[in-house]
C-alpha cells in the first residue's frame, strides 16, 4: 500500500461525495434546488508533478484542468489532460467541491473524474477507462490567481482484473478566466 494510503484507497472521492451532498442539501436545496446549475468562477489551471507507482517515483507530469463557469448544485464541472515523461496519456471530465476561509484566501479542493488513459511507455494501469481522484490545498491572492499543492489518483476501481493505482504529487497554479 502506498503511503498515500488515504487517496488510494478511496476515501478521497467519498469523502468529496459526502460533503458535497451535504453541502447541496443544506445550502442549495432549499434555494435554487439541490443540484440547479449555477454560475461559478471559471479557471485554467497549470500543474507540474512526479508521478509515483508501488512507492517509487517513476516519471514527471504535466496537467492541465480547466474548472468551468458552470456548477451543478456544490459541484464545479471540469475537464483536464495530462502527460508524462513516460509517455502517459489521461484526458477526462468530472466535478471539483471546493470549501473556503471566511477571508476566500484559503481553500480546500477534492474532485472525481472519469477518463481514458493510454499508457505509452509507462504503467499499466489495468485498461483504457481510468477514474482520477485528488484533493488539493492552496492560497488565492487577491486577484484570484490560485496557487496549490495536490495529491492524485488513477485507478479503474476494480473494472478491470488488474487495478494497481497510481499517485501525482503536484503544484499547481489556476489562474481566473471568463
Amino acid at each position: 500500500m502506498s503511503d498515500l494510503a488515504f487517496i488510494t484507497d478511496g476515501t478521497a472521492a467519498a469523502i468529496f461525495f459526502i460533503a458535497g451532498l451535504i453541502d447541496a442539501g443544506v445550502n442549495h436545496c432549499p434555494n435554487e434546488g439541490c443540484f440547479a446549475k449555477n454560475e461559478v468562477e471559471a479557471y485554467n489551471s497549470f500543474a507540474v508533478g512526479t508521478t509515483h507507482f508501488q512507492k517509487n517515483e517513476v516519471g514527471e507530469e504535466f496537467y492541465f484542468r480547466r474548472e468551468t463557469a458552470h456548477a451543478d448544485g456544490p459541484f464545479q464541472r471540469m475537464w483536464g489532460v495530462s502527460a508524462s515523461s513516460d509517455g502517459e496519456l489521461w484526458a477526462g471530465f468530472g466535478h471539483a467541491y471546493t470549501v473556503s476561509n471566511r477571508k476566500d484566501n484559503l481553500f480546500l479542493t477534492l474532485n472525481a473524474m472519469t477518463g481514458l488513459y493510454e499508457k505509452g511507455s509507462g504503467v499499466d494501469l489495468g485498461g483504457p477507462i481510468e477514474f482520477r481522484s485528488g484533493i488539493e490545498v492552496g492560497y488565492k491572492n487577491k486577484q484570484g490567481v490560485k496557487m496549490s499543492l495536490s495529491v492524485d489518483h488513477r485507478s479503474n476501481l476494480g473494472i478491470y482484473s488488474n487495478n494497481p493505482g497510481l499517485e501525482t504529487v503536484q503544484f499547481r497554479v489556476s489562474i481566473p478566466t471568463k
